[in-house]
Order: structure tokens, then sequence, then C-alpha cells
């Protein structure tokens, strides 16, 4: 161990444990419900320090990849029981990393013998549970699990470096915060399963995840009033408009393995044209219209000049920047469709992981940018 030598993990801990505390002691008032154990700040602080300092290491070549949970066998369902413990030690969990690397494998974590170690692994997880993810060298992402029912799970907070930033649940309610937005934070969960599914969330995920970088126009169906906006002819138009992920919306499957499956199959085929140049553009019912498209200041309409730009993150300033500072013609041309086309959405995804939400605030009378990468990873 290197005994919390790294800073980022004591600074993180006792906020970390003060969010799960409260999570954990509401979810507890549901006797039905199996719910995680809180984590003091000491336990943290160790998970933490093993995490980062192993997410520095390279095994035959590879930056480890591991999810870690804080949940005794027990609450785990049928875990994969390691005859002999392995330490919560930078180089135990670089080694045993290729093993869990996979989209939900987590490491178990709960002390043994007065000592945290890693007992196996596992794929369920009771409510509230404490997960750690490292995401790149020097980059964690705690988050919370929802529980067993959505499968789903919400960001609590980003460790980069020395850098902490806590994830701000009452930014979704403020004024004029996008739906999209309100599904991130996702700090209530929904009633179902079915209810937790938000396909701008798996769109925004997914266009990330290309690392091309990339536009989505959300439209509304049944007008053709954004037409003024994109330049014509449109190079890549859809016709008949593509319509499987409209379908799956309407229509869920009560097999809902099969249901997801299907469901991403086709956000990944949609989010994979984002990464051509120019938009992508689909109702705000998911048909899909044209990609490749080319947007262009409606006649009449002014230039857009300024932007409020936010992040929901303990802390943060609302500050008004002009379109052009985002650093590309991606986002300014975004906030340009948004303030001439002010009932759509523009998903703007930069090819260094940074994600834009950009929407019309009534409130504001202005287009406003939310930055949304913490919530994504």
């Amino acid at each position: 161990m290197n005994g919390g030598r790294y800073g980022g993990a004591r600074e993180a801990a006792p906020r970390v444990a003060e969010h799960f505390a409260k999570y954990i002691a509401a979810e507890r008032r549901d006797v039905n419900r199996t719910v995680a154990f809180a984590p003091d700040a000491a336990t943290l602080e160790t998970i933490i320090d093993a995490a980062f300092w192993a997410s520095l290491r390279r095994e035959e070549g590879y930056t480890p990849t591991i999810s870690l949970a804080y949940l005794p066998p027990e609450q785990a369902g049928q875990p994969v029981l390691f005859e002999r413990p392995i330490s919560l030690a930078p180089g135990s969990l670089a080694k045993v990393a290729p093993a869990v690397e996979r989209a939900g494998i987590h490491l178990g974590v709960w002390e043994r013998d007065g000592e945290l170690c890693v007992w196996g692994t596992t794929r369920t997880l009771p409510i509230s549970c404490f997960v750690l993810e490292v995401n790149a060298p020097g980059l964690l992402v705690v988050k919370h699990h929802r529980g067993e029912e959505s499968g789903k799970y919400v960001n609590v907070a980003v460790i980069e470096g020395d850098h902490l930033k806590m994830i701000d649940e009452r930014a979704s309610s403020l004024p004029d915060c996008p739906p999209l937005l309100s599904s991130l934070l996702g700090f209530e969960a929904p009633a179902s399963w079915a209810q937790s599914v938000n396909v701008l969330v798996q769109l925004a995920a997914s266009m990330r995840a290309h690392r091309r970088g990339g536009a989505l126009l959300v439209v509304p169906s049944g007008s053709d009033a954004w037409r003024a906006s994109i330049v014509q002819p449109i190079l890549y138009a859809i016709r008949p408009f593509f319509s499987e992920l409209a379908e799956l919306m309407s229509h869920p499957s009560v097999d809902r393995r099969v249901w997801q499956e299907a469901l991403s199959r086709v956000v990944d085929v949609i989010a994979g044209l984002t990464a051509v140049d120019g938009a992508t553009i689909i109702t705000d019912r998911y048909e899909l219209l044209a990609f490749g498209a080319k947007i262009a200041r409606r006649d009449g309409c002014p230039r857009v000049e300024s932007v409020t730009v936010t992040e929901p993150i303990e802390g943060s300033v609302a500050t008004a920047i002009n379109p052009a500072e985002f650093g590309g013609t991606r986002h300014l041309s975004a906030a340009q469709f948004v303030h001439d086309q002010r009932d759509a959405v523009a998903l703007v995804a930069s090819q260094d992981g940074h994600f834009t939400v950009f929407a019309w605030s009534p409130c504001e009378s202005m287009v406003h940018a939310h930055r949304v990468e913490t919530l994504l990873l």
C-alpha cells in the first residue's frame, strides 16, 4: 500500500463519504430492498489511493481499466470468489485488470482480518453501492449504483490528478434544465427499467466513445423549419426516414435483454454517422433524417455572439462567452443552429472527450451550453 500518499484521495474521501452516508441512509427506509453499506472516509481514502497508483501502471503494455465495488460477497448474488483474497495494492490491481476490464464486471472490495482486500468479482450490486472506476491514467470516476432493477449508475465525482469535481445534483432543478441533463444526473431512480432508458444519453455516450468528434441535432418531428438552417441540398439525406430507433422506443419488448441489445446496436449505428463531417439530424421521435449536413445561419437571423456556459459541478459559475472560444467550428455552428431553431437541441462531442449540450434558454433569452463530459465518464 502507499499509505494514502495520493493527495487527491485525502481531499475526496470525506466529501464522497458524506454523499454515500446520506443516500444509503435514505434508501434504508425501504426495508424491502437490499441496500449497500456506507464506506467511511478512511476506507474510501485507501481504495482511491490504491486505484490511483494502479492507474499509472502498465501491465504488458496496457493501462489498467478496472471497476472496484465496496460490498461483502453476501450482497453480490452469485460472485466469483477467490480462494485467497488479493491484496488491495496497485501492483495486484494492475495484474488482475485484464480479466475484469469488460463493462459490468467489478472487483469486490471488503475488509478481511482487519484489512481491505479484493475477494472476487461480481456483476450484481446492491442499491447505492460505492463504485470506483479507473477510466484512464490518473482519472478516476466515483459512482453509485441505482439498484438491480435499472442496472444504471450515477456519477458522483471525478478525480483527475489533484483535481476533484463533485457532481452538483441540484443542477437538475435549475430553470431550463434539458431533460437530457436531468437524466444524466439521475440521482432519483426511475420507477422501472423502461423509464430509465434515455436514448439521447446513450447516443451521447456512443458519440463520445468513437473519439472523432461529432454533432447531433434533435429537431421537432412534423416540422421542416430546421431546413432553413441547413445548406441545401443535403448530401446524405435519408429517404425514407430511418425509423428503427423510433420503433424500438415506441414498442419496447417485454424481453429486456433482447430489446436493450437491439437498442444499443441501433444507437451505435446512428452515433457512428456523427463521425462524418457535418451534423447528423434526428427528430424528437428518434427518426433519422440526415447526416453530414452543413449548418448555415438562417436568413434574417443575427450571428450568435454569446452563450451561457455551465457545468453541473459544485462551485461551478455560469459564464457568458463567445461560442468561437469553444475552439472549433462545430461548436460555433451548433450554437448558431440552436439560436435560429429554438425548439431544437444540439449535442456536440469533441475529439478530446469534451461534450456539450446546446439548448435555448427562455429564462436567459440566449443559447445555454451545458458541459456534461463529467457525467458521461
